[in-house]
């Protein structure tokens, strides 16, 4: 929402402590503004490599669950990749985001392939949604600098293999996934 020009002005006279009062409300009512302040300004961006870590963690700890069916993968694989957006949002880390999404991907394949093996009505849904997100992050890693493709060369390329050989394929071929990520 667009402020009127006059509230503008006033903002602007309103005395230092005022708005610093103002302000301090406002921040501490969006989570993810809050979050972002304390990465820039008390952590200084030198927390990156913790927090990925955390992350990292977190989808071990959710990729070993084995879920009973598809479905609930599915429903993991979100909840974590809720928890990757959040990361980009408070970072600004593209190269996390991607790390992060490849990492999730094959991980929860290697721990859940019986799961994701053949498709049928109960894999539908996840598979769709594991075809859509490898073709989302290959978007973002090839808007990368080119130099950092050959490091994501092998985990792209063994992601491709699963999807491309398991439930997955059917959504694959549709999204136009290749069967290799050539650098």
């Amino acid at each position: 929402m667009a402020l009127d020009p006059d509230l503008k002005k006033a903002i602007v006279r309103m005395s230092g402590v005022e708005k610093d009062k103002l302000l301090l409300r406002l921040v501490a009512k969006d989570a993810v503004l809050t979050e972002r302040l304390q990465f820039e300004l008390v952590e200084e961006g030198k927390t990156i490599d913790e927090r990925r870590g955390l992350i990292r963690d977190f989808i071990d700890r959710t990729a070993n669950l084995h879920a009973d069916t598809a479905g609930w993968l599915m429903m993991d694989m979100r909840t974590v990749s809720g928890y990757i957006s959040r990361h980009l949002k408070v970072t600004k880390d593209k190269y996390g985001e991607v790390e992060l999404m490849l990492y999730m991907l094959n991980t929860f394949y290697d721990n859940n392939a019986p799961l994701l093996q053949k498709y049928n009505s109960r894999t539908d849904k996840a598979a769709e949604y594991i075809a859509k997100r490898t073709d989302q992050v290959l978007k973002k890693a090839a808007k990368l600098d080119p130099d950092y493709h050959i490091e994501f060369a092998d985990e792209i390329n063994k992601l491709l293999g699963w999807v491309n050989n398991t439930a997955s394929a059917h959504y694959a071929r549709i999204v136009g996934l290749p069967k290799e990520w050539v650098v």
